[in-house]
């Protein structure tokens, strides 16, 4: 039989050191009251506490044999605890972003995804799937992805055509093709203009109190500057999780946008995919990489002859660029990373956007790019006949191929 005078000492310990002691401590101390007691101890400390038997007989054993101590910084002993949702169904993850994927939406100046479906819909089809999951595990499992509930924004670009969202699964497609037999995958496009020099860039950065960084009043180009504006173009490799920007200083062509291409495979991609055959090209339908520009297709076949690749594109339906990858995985970084600062000079833009990384191991090259290139370059009917070009059966003026012509 316990003695109740120690029962009661134990227990009006325990109700003053509970509340600051956490699981491991509570362990542990029940343990050493238990050892100090002697014979019948584990059974006062559990009469006294209303703590488990085996929990109590667990800090015994481990007391005795030394092993409390170990790790003193961890409450658990590694692998203790309920498991994650993810860690007994590995597949779920992959199956959440596969629900939402398809409707998934990107904008430049943000890091952040959302989807139209509700966690409600979510969590019902996974079950259907054979997951046991709730909505509220779905909400925080998207959180996770970096996806979060927007309200409605301005953006729309034009009129939505009937196959747009068959032509969105039509590239998802395409990109698991070339990415299974590991052939180049990139988005591109252009990042809007940045006035180079001392004006205001929007964002906020630490500096000491009262002492912000001083810049122009006005935002009105200096016509004695050498540059007034930077054109950054960028390629971003969907599967390697990398990136290049050329900074351009004149025009945004169809001739930059290739040559911009041009310096991320002879810099990057030709090191990365050394037995590359093929290249895909993700991109918008309008802007310099425009699926109605006649000089695109051109520089393409020029790029296609050079490098020896078959060149294929898929572009985005009208009014969905945002859509387009490079958007928010690495253009609203560089945003980030620069906000607050003023861009003083291409150098600065230059070093900025090269410095730009995140957590999942984005990594970016950049360049300055100085060379001029004309607008309003004219391609004849003649020209435009001697790109090789294949279209596919499916809205052949967005999917198509370039052939080298000398293969």
């Amino acid at each position: 039989m316990a003695d109740p005078t120690i029962v009661k000492m134990i227990r009006n310990k325990f109700e003053i050191l509970r509340p600051l002691m956490n699981e491991r401590m509570i362990r542990n101390w029940a343990g050493a009251e238990a050892v100090t007691v002697g014979h019948g101890g584990i059974s006062v400390v559990v009469r006294a506490t209303g703590l488990s038997r085996t929990t109590v007989s667990k800090a015994v054993k481990e007391i005795r044999e030394g092993t409390a101590i170990r790790h003193p910084e961890k409450i658990r002993n590694s692998g203790g605890g309920r498991k994650s949702v993810t860690h007994n169904n590995p597949g779920l993850l992959k199956d959440l972003e596969a629900l939402v994927e398809p409707t998934a939406r990107g904008d430049p100046e943000s890091p952040l995804r959302w989807t139209c479906k509700s966690t409600r819909k979510l969590a019902g089809e996974l079950k259907r799937q054979g997951y046991e999951i709730g909505d509220r595990t779905v909400s925080r499992l998207l959180r996770d992805l970096h996806y979060s509930l927007q309200a409605n924004r301005k953006t729309e670009e034009g009129s939505s055509n009937p196959d747009r969202n068959a032509q969105f699964e039509y590239i998802s497609t395409k990109v698991l093709t070339f990415q299974k037999r590991f052939q180049p995958v990139v988005s591109v496009d252009a990042k809007k203009r940045e006035l180079v020099g001392n004006y205001k860039n929007d964002g906020q950065e630490w500096h000491p109190g009262g002492s912000p960084e001083k810049v122009n009043t006005y935002d009105f180009i200096d016509r004695k500057a050498e540059f007034g504006k930077a054109i950054p173009y960028g390629v971003y490799d969907i599967t390697m999780n990398e990136g290049w920007v050329s900074v351009g200083i004149d025009h945004d062509t169809a001739r930059f946008a290739v040559s911009t291409l041009r310096r991320w495979w002879e810099e990057m991609g030709s090191h990365i995919y050394p037995n590359a055959r093929e290249l895909l090209v993700t991109a918008d339908g309008g802007g310099s990489n425009s699926s109605r520009s006649r000089l695109w297709k051109v520089s393409l076949q020029e790029l296609a002859d050079t490098v020896g690749l078959q060149i294929s594109v898929c572009h985005f339906p009208p009014g969905t660029s945002k859509w387009n990858k490079i958007e928010h995985r690495m253009f609203c970084h560089i945003t980030k990373n620069w906000r607050g600062r003023p861009l003083k000079s291409l150098g600065i833009i230059v070093n900025l956007i090269s410095n730009t990384a995140t957590d999942t191991g984005l990594h970016i090259n950049a360049e300055l790019d100085t060379s001029r290139y004309e607008t309003g370059t004219e391609v004849s009917d003649e020209e435009l006949a001697k790109v090789q070009i294949v279209r596919d059966n499916f809205h052949g003026e967005w999917n198509y191929t370039i052939i080298p012509r000398n293969c």
